[in-house]
């Protein structure tokens, strides 16, 4: 037995390797004002132009009182835009800003190179079963 190893702990070892990935997308993000959650949600934003914060975090698994929060932060940061939708003063649907839309395709390519990096010693079907032995591990969801 090697003294030096971390335990074999499935849960362990996963939260060790968030950490990792954590790690490099938030310094590739940190000269933008953005978090890993926050970037996600533009990303999502992106993907769904026009979405309301309902299906956003639908998509994106998250929960309401979290989402809010995320929401508005990138708002007062001018990242998103809130419209009114039409005879609903309640509820609102999400615009990437310009502000966003100028950034998009670099901060697309930053998250791609700390993907890029976390998996750069798996081979290609090593990086396609860890995908999907994560999907797996997440269960049934709206991403499938």
């Amino acid at each position: 037995m090697n003294d030096n190893r971390p335990p074999d702990c499935a849960i362990f070892l996963l939260a060790k390797a968030y950490q990792r990935g954590h790690g490099l997308i938030k310094s590739l993000l940190k000269p933008y004002g953005l978090t890993n959650m926050q970037h996600l949600v533009l990303e999502g934003v992106w993907y769904r132009e026009g979405c309301t914060s309902a299906d956003l975090g639908r998509m994106l698994v998250l929960d309401k009182a979290t989402l809010s929060g995320v929401i508005d932060r990138l708002c007062e940061a001018d990242w998103l835009e809130r419209r009114e939708m039409a005879g609903d003063k309640r509820s609102y649907r999400l615009y990437s800003s310009e502000k966003a839309r100028d950034a998009k395709q670099e901060l697309i390519e930053l998250r791609q190179q700390a993907n890029d990096e976390l998996l750069s010693s798996f081979s290609l079907e090593e990086r396609l079963l860890f995908k999907r032995l994560l999907w797996d591990l997440m269960g049934p969801n709206e991403f499938r």
